[in-house]
């Protein structure tokens, strides 16, 4: 026999704010009401629930106005916000009655409106409706989706929370390091051949492009068009001929790039890294690291030094 589980109260404000301390993307849910019209609010309750079949939820507060609408509607989408979206985000959350007049948005499959410019947006059927104490969750089929490589927006403690490095406060501060890229190709990972191996891209400082000693100048001048995605790792390093601090990101090339003969650009398949020509132990480690967490589809943050350090997980927010 096992004793009762006496349950204490619960402060719900202070639950609410340990609730706040998980980072959580935030989400546009939109469907058509029965007269035609556009329907929807800010969520950042939304997750994955099934792959076979594709299924997400969202859940709905039945004190919100939309309640009646979605707890009955048969078809509803889901989008998911870029961080420059914050304005997108503020019209939803607000009891504005022309919101879809302020935003730009189109109907996919069902109908229902997604948000132009999202992340990523899923267009469902409603699979079923679950009662949840003061909640209801609305589980969705998904029938259509769309992805881009828009960095998504976060919410955490009541505050917009953007993953992506503001590339704009780094430059401004004018600081002289190591600052370098992991940049995917459609056909691999970028490399250069120097003298001392094979290396990813580096550059005295981040910006700016006519700066030839920057990283944009040196992207500029092999003629990489290249969009900085996520901050990879920051450390300290005392080895030669660069010893200081060290800052990596990792990123896509944009532009079509072709290898010359004799050139120093060379673009290796993802699962053909040739290690050996790695002499700078820092970047093997890097790109090792790289490679573990794309295939497992959970980037992190390095911080520490060069020979010791932490990954900050960036919170998923599926």
């Amino acid at each position: 026999m096992t004793e009762p589980i006496h349950e204490q109260t619960i402060d719900i404000a202070e639950y609410r704010r340990a609730l706040g301390a998980f980072v959580t993307g935030v989400t546009v849910v939109t469907t058509i009401q029965p007269d035609g019209s556009p329907r929807g609010f800010t969520a950042n309750s939304f997750t994955s629930v099934s792959l076979d079949p594709p299924l997400i939820l969202v859940c709905i507060a039945k004190t919100a106005s939309s309640y009646p609408v979605f707890s009955q509607t048969r078809q509803f989408a889901v989008s998911v916000l870029a961080e420059d979206q914050k304005a997108v985000s503020g019209v939803f959350a607000s009891k504005a009655a022309d919101k879809f007049s302020q935003v730009a948005w189109r109907a996919r499959v069902t109908g229902s409106p997604v948000m132009e410019g999202a992340a990523a947006s899923f267009d469902c059927a409603t699979h079923e409706v679950v009662e949840a104490g003061d909640h209801i969750i609305l589980i969705g089929r998904v029938l259509d989706f769309v992805h881009t490589p828009s960095s998504p927006l976060g919410y955490c403690r009541g505050a917009y929370v953007n993953f992506s490095l503001s590339l704009d406060a780094l430059a401004a501060t004018g600081t002289r390091a190591r600052v370098g890229a992991i940049l995917e190709h459609r056909d691999g990972l970028v490399l250069l051949d120097t003298p001392q191996g094979l290396q990813l891209p580096t550059g005295a400082k981040l910006e700016p492009q006519s700066d030839a000693a920057s990283l944009a100048g040196v992207l500029a001048k092999l003629g990489i068009k290249a969009h900085l995605d996520f901050l990879f790792a920051v450390f300290e390093s005392d080895r030669q001929p660069t010893p200081g601090v060290q800052i990596y990101y990792r990123g896509r090339v944009k532009n079509d790039i072709a290898p010359q003969s004799g050139g120093p650009i060379r673009i290796v398949p993802l699962m053909q890294i040739p290690w050996h020509e790695l002499h700078d132990e820092a970047e093997r480690s890097m790109l090792e690291r790289y490679m573990r967490e794309r295939s497992e589809d959970a980037f992190g943050v390095y911080v520490g030094d060069s020979e010791a350090g932490t990954v900050q997980a960036l919170a998923a927010a599926h």
